[in-house]
């Protein structure tokens, strides 16, 4: 018999996390997961403050992969609130009876997945639009005639002559809604988002995270829905495009409780997951990583393992420094100018908003985009309407205040009091919230949250392929691979890591493959 082998997993975020869950359930490989941090789930971490959860980005769970919704699943199985009825969920044309965890010994009354209605809206010029963007009568009016004429028309121009070479995000926009529509919503929202022009962001990004949205898709989708019958609707919606879709799984207690579950499995299956544990050093030799240094963050003292295969979720520009001075110097200096934004998140607890429904009701946004100029935030989320369990007191408002930021920054350097008082203060003067309403506060920060697609991106490629050709190092989710994955994308390249390692394969040409949009590479035949 072959002596066990064992793979060093770096981070503790969704893709390292599956792909331990997947060792045990698969291989005789011992996944052994070191994480820096104290925090189990990465950027899908949940924030714990005084009892009330924060959701770090918003998570909604749906996949158009069978595997990745099957997997979240049987982790977190499916509860129906009172009254709520959900037949079956319907996907690659096969219906299937809701799997509901009422009544199971073997499933803790937190650990299921809720079924959530997604709604998000844009607030601008002090009004809410719907998102993404819906042609109706009512959001014509609000623009004006002349405006809606003007939109009309440069679209129109644009399919006529589109740009055939998109090189930048700006062309992209462009060509999927015209110039008008792109100055008015798109252009200032981005770079806030981004903080560099989106002449300077490559197309891939948009390829990417909005994929084929477009005008003639948001039309579409909207004359679909108002003739098709709401109980037809299918669950994991296959035949819609990701920024469209209506209805998502979500995790009781939030994301971050979802990865706290996969831990606990892991460990009950003879894995090793170690927070406080950070990869320092990695030596190679000849094409394979024969031995990690790992520092324990909270003294300082190191040790040393001899990984046979190693799966890096850690960001690029880290992994380079760990390999040293055997990486070319060219790929060190690429991968030290690879581009990140970082996240804020600031909390904030209240009696209630100035904004309400007609019935005196909170409002059922899941997420508010902040597309006005003269503030500095540029997302909201109300926890209340991922979960009503992430709010201890449900007559109260939870709510996170986004900010996204370079780490030099001045806004990333601001104490937590001053970038709460700036928070309230920015709601209150678009007339959101009002000062006297503030209960309590507390502010998240997140490193490198986003990969950047701009700057030394360009030459990533020559990054990429230095990495590929370590033999038993592969890369999975979104900052081990400098792409902007959503969290089932992230899962697939872990999956498909640990199917590559189980095979003896070593080319990584399928995990760069995930996140085309066709069923996520899901079936044997696309895994070329």
């Amino acid at each position: 018999m072959a002596p066990p082998t064992t793979a060093l997993i770096i981070g503790a975020g969704p893709a390292g996390l599956t792909a331990a869950h997947e060792f045990l359930e698969h291989t005789s490989v011992h996944p052994y997961v070191v994480e820096a941090t104290q925090i189990i789930g990465g950027i899908s971490a949940t924030i714990n403050y005084k009892g009330n959860r924060m959701d770090i980005g918003g998570h909604r769970f749906f996949s158009k992969s069978d595997r990745v919704m099957a997997w979240w699943l049987n982790i977190l199985p499916i509860h129906l609130e009172p009254g709520q009825v959900v037949g079956e969920l319907g996907y690659q044309g096969k219906n299937r009876p809701v799997p509901l965890a009422a009544g199971s010994p073997e499933i803790g009354p937190d650990d299921v997945m809720l079924v959530r209605q997604r709604k998000s809206r844009i607030f601008f010029r002090r009004k809410f639009f719907d998102y993404p963007l819906s042609f109706t009568l009512g959001t014509l009016s609000q623009l004006g005639f002349g405006w809606s004429v003007k939109a009309v028309a440069s679209y129109l121009k644009q399919v006529a002559r589109p740009i055939k070479q998109e090189k930048n995000l700006e062309e992209f926009f462009i060509n999927r809604f015209g110039k008008h529509l792109y100055y008015t919503f798109f252009k200032a929202y981005t770079e806030k988002v981004w903080g560099v022009p989106c002449k300077e962001i490559s197309a891939e990004w948009g390829a990417q995270r909005i994929k084929a949205l477009s005008i003639t898709q948001a039309a579409r989708h909207f004359f679909k829905q108002q003739f098709s019958s709401s109980s037809q609707k299918d669950l994991a919606q296959k035949n819609t495009q990701t920024s469209l879709i209506e209805q998502f799984l979500y995790p009781k207690l939030g994301p971050g409780h979802l990865w706290e579950v996969v831990t606990r499995k892991v460990h009950a299956k003879g894995g090793e997951v170690h927070l406080g544990h950070e990869v320092i050093g990695l030596k190679l030799q000849g094409k394979r990583i024969v031995s990690a240094t790992i520092q324990r963050t909270a003294d300082g003292t190191t040790y040393q393992i001899q990984p046979d295969h190693i799966i890096s979720t850690m960001p690029v520009k880290h992994l380079i420094r760990a390999l040293g001075d055997v990486v070319p110097n060219d790929i060190q200096v690429i991968a030290e100018a690879l581009p990140y934004r970082n996240f804020i998140s600031v909390g904030l607890l209240l009696h209630k908003l100035n904004i309400e429904t007609e019935d005196g009701t909170l409002i059922q946004d899941n997420w508010i985009y902040i597309q006005e100029p003269d503030v500095l935030a540029g997302r909201l989320q109300l926890f209340n309407n991922w979960s009503p369990y992430l709010v201890t007191d449900p007559q109260k408002v939870w709510l996170g205040v986004e900010y996204f930021c370079q780490e030099e920054d001045a806004l990333w350097q601001m104490e937590d009091e001053a970038l709460k008082q700036l928070a309230i203060a920015e709601l209150q003067k678009l007339g959101i919230i009002t000062a006297d309403q503030v209960l309590d506060g507390t502010v998240v920060k997140m490193p490198k949250a986003y990969p950047a697609y701009f700057g030394a991106y360009a030459q990533f490629p020559k990054v990429q392929a230095y990495l590929d050709q370590i033999e038993n190092l592969f890369l999975v989710g979104r900052n081990g691979m400098h792409k902007y994955n959503n969290q089932d994308h992230s899962m697939l390249t872990a999956m498909l890591a640990v199917e590559n390692i189980a095979a003896g394969r070593t080319d990584k040409a399928n995990l760069w493959a995930v996140n085309t949009e066709q069923e996520y590479h899901e079936g044997a035949n696309d895994q070329k």
